[in-house]
């Protein structure tokens, strides 16, 4: 219960941030832009007299009677970092520095609803007020907008001694309630360490959500408590996979960083890893993926590593019910991605059962159809939302009809086409969410994994400019940070897009690239989703991004994030001489 003192001190520092947030909203965000760095930029930023005092040694952080282990967690570390970060900006800020005022000596922290629980489109947003004198105060509706402002206090505090920016006055607030990254654990295994680390850069950034593409055809890293056998003889080994201990320990380090874990149970295609334990429920497993002499068109697989569920064999269903009831166990996320993409014909058809259902006159679109009609019921009667790949509704060879996915209960992500894609799905009533491979994928550009591959036997050039792999080139920073997500869509479609994911699949990825390959580029998607790539005129603003970014990667790195540089160091020490003043022909 908040006693009486309490009551009057928050409503006293309520109006206090009201006052000043009045006072300095007519100031230009521009204003400030050379004087503090915060990333991803917030939505209202105000500075009218940029200045900064010392931090006290005797900081503090408070939340007065507001108990919550999640709040309480981020406060101790918060407050850790604060104290010992010592960031040196690569460009002092320009400011005034006074010592005639006190040093700060407490940020008192707020909470309007201690209980809302850390589900899709909570309200993260957060008012925070750094006075000239007395105590600063962030204010969040949620424990995770908390969250939010304590991120964004870290970054107004830096040198050695520690000095904190003044006078300040930030509203923010996401534009978009889904803002994640997707790791593919299973081409390549990631030890609990990288995952738990990239979950803390995610919340440095300030998003929300690890997808976790836990298995496909390759390996089952997941210990099933039902289903033992599936990592037991599905994984890369023993010390190659994630017991339930561990899953809970990555879900709760999520929950005190604000970061939701998505798990993924791709099915019914990418389960070759499956007929380790069960080959009798996976048809064309183990087998060449593109056999000599034949047709892209009748590959067994996009890639090597083949397998399908068999939707025909009722063991199937007893299996993969068991699976998804463990997982939702696992993992409290009220999203359950059930995968459901890249299902490719010859697989199917190499199953003798499944040929005899053909030639009786089934499609494989029908047989699509039997699996997910046993199986997208059960999820949704787990008190889950399923979200699946576009293929189920936009494959041109295999799909099912929209009416065998009712809206209300089913997310679609979209990977291909770029806003055609996204137009498609939400014209059709669907939620979706944006990780166009055009533009959010991490790992494309850096060639293909196959070998034997004459492409690249040249002496004239690089087999098509691509970057050698299906869907280069690179995609860069500068990619990420412009592409719009509700391009071409109205108000009403718009308000169907959930966010964006940025995709890290592994063909070519691990632990020693993991950073590198995630960090700063999804720094890019970060802001935009969080507080768009526009200025207050409308102008895309991605070239003063680029010395925001490079500060902010520099930080990273100090903070144990390996993001790779975007520039020079010289670029930065000397500004605006590594900008272009006119656009290439």
């Amino acid at each position: 219960m908040v006693n009486k003192k309490s009551m009057f001190l928050h409503l006293f520092n309520s109006i206090l941030i009201i006052s000043i947030g009045l006072a300095v909203l007519s100031f230009p965000i521009s204003a400030v832009e050379s004087s503090i760095q915060v990333w991803p930029k917030p939505r209202a930023f105000s500075w009218p007299q940029p200045q900064a005092t010392l931090l006290s040694s005797t900081f503090t952080i408070s939340a007065p009677n507001q108990t919550h282990i999640h709040l309480s967690s981020a406060i101790k570390r918060y407050l850790n970092l604060i104290q010992t970060e010592h960031h040196i900006p690569l460009v002092p800020p320009i400011l005034n520095f006074t010592t005639s005022t006190p040093p700060l000596q407490t940020l008192l922290v707020y909470v309007s609803d201690l209980t809302a629980p850390l589900h899709h489109n909570v309200n993260e947003s957060y008012t925070l007020t750094i006075p000239t004198w007395g105590p600063a105060n962030l204010s969040a509706e949620t424990v995770w907008g908390a969250m939010r402002g304590l991120e964004t206090f870290s970054q107004l505090v830096w040198g050695d001694p520690l000095r904190v920016a003044v006078g300040l006055y930030i509203w923010d607030a996401p534009l978009f309630g889904h803002r994640g990254i997707m790791l593919d654990t299973s081409r390549n295994y990631y030890p609990v360490e990288d995952i738990l680390r990239t979950i803390g850069a995610m919340s440095v950034n300030k998003m929300n959500v690890f997808h976790w593409h836990i298995t496909d055809s390759h390996s089952f890293p997941l210990l099933v408590p039902s289903e033992p056998d599936l990592a037991a003889k599905g994984s890369y080994g023993s010390d190659m996979l994630y017991t339930p201990d561990d899953v809970n320990k990555i879900v709760q380090f999520g929950l005190d960083h604000g970061v939701r874990i998505i798990p993924e149970i791709d099915s019914p295609a990418h389960t070759g890893s499956w007929a380790e334990a069960y080959p009798d429920i996976v048809t064309c497993a183990n087998m060449f993926w593109w056999p000599a002499g034949s047709m892209w068109e009748d590959r067994l697989a996009s890639e090597p590593g083949t397998g399908h569920l068999n939707p025909l064999n009722p063991k199937t269903y007893q299996v993969l019910k068991r699976v998804i009831n463990d997982v939702a166990t696992l993992f409290p996320e009220p999203f359950y991605h059930a995968g459901d993409d890249e299902i490719i014909p010859g697989c199917w058809k190499a199953d003798p059962a499944i040929q005899s259902f053909l030639s009786n006159g089934g499609t494989l679109s029908q047989l699509l159809e039997i699996f997910v009609n046993s199986t997208f019921p059960y999820i949704v009667s787990l008190n889950r939302t399923v979200v699946y790949w576009e293929d189920v509704i936009l494959d041109v060879n295999i799909r099912v009809p929209t009416t065998a996915l009712p809206p209300e209960h089913t997310i679609l992500q979209t990977w291909n086409n770029g806003h055609e894609n996204t137009k498609k799905i939400v014209s059709s009533g669907y939620r979706v969410i944006v990780s166009s491979s055009d533009f959010y994928y991490l790992d494309c550009g850096h060639g293909d994994f196959l070998g034997n591959d004459s492409q690249y036997d040249q002496q004239t050039s690089d087999n098509s400019g691509n970057g050698g792999s299906w869907c280069g080139p690179f995609k860069t920073w500068q990619t990420i940070y412009n592409y719009d997500i509700t391009y071409g869509l109205s108000k009403e479609e718009a308000n169907l897009v959930l966010g964006g994911e940025v995709a890290l699949w592994s063909e070519q990825a691990d632990p020693a690239v993991l950073d590198a390959r995630i960090w700063p580029r999804t720094s890019a998607m970060a802001e935009t989703l969080w507080s768009g790539n526009r200025d207050e005129t409308g102008k895309k603003r991605y070239a003063e991004a680029t010395d925001r970014l490079n500060e902010w990667r520099y930080r990273m790195v100090r903070r144990g994030i390996g993001a790779e540089p975007i520039q020079p160091l010289w670029c930065i020490r000397n500004p605006g001489m590594c900008n272009l003043v006119q656009p290439f022909a």
